[in-house]
């Protein structure tokens, strides 16, 4: 997914007028409907991940792999989201300090 969006690039973004706004055309909501997507995956891979410890843990799962690389996909998606928000977030912080 992520490469996905590197790959298509931002678009429906054009530059604004003498004020400066910006106008996003309907492309805008794509990728809130991608984003929101990305972070249910995100909380279904730990939901996932709960259930199948929360069997193992009761005796109804007997396969301990499945249940470690449930638990690892979880912690990696959920590590490569924390880290999109932090280059989210220094990406914004750098974009405020440029001079106009």
């Amino acid at each position: 997914m992520i490469q996905s969006v590197l790959n298509e690039g931002v678009t429906g973004i054009q530059p604004g007028g003498i004020n400066g706004s910006s106008k996003v055309k309907s492309g805008g909501s794509d990728f809130g409907q991608m984003l929101k997507s990305a972070i249910e995956k995100v909380n279904d891979a730990q939901t996932e991940s709960d259930m199948k410890t929360e069997a193992f843990a009761s005796g109804k799962i007997e396969n301990l792999h499945d249940v470690m690389i449930a638990s690892q996909k979880a912690s990696i998606m959920m590590e490569t989201a924390v880290q999109m928000q932090k280059k989210a977030i220094d990406a914004y912080n750098e974009i405020m300090r440029m001079q106009v």
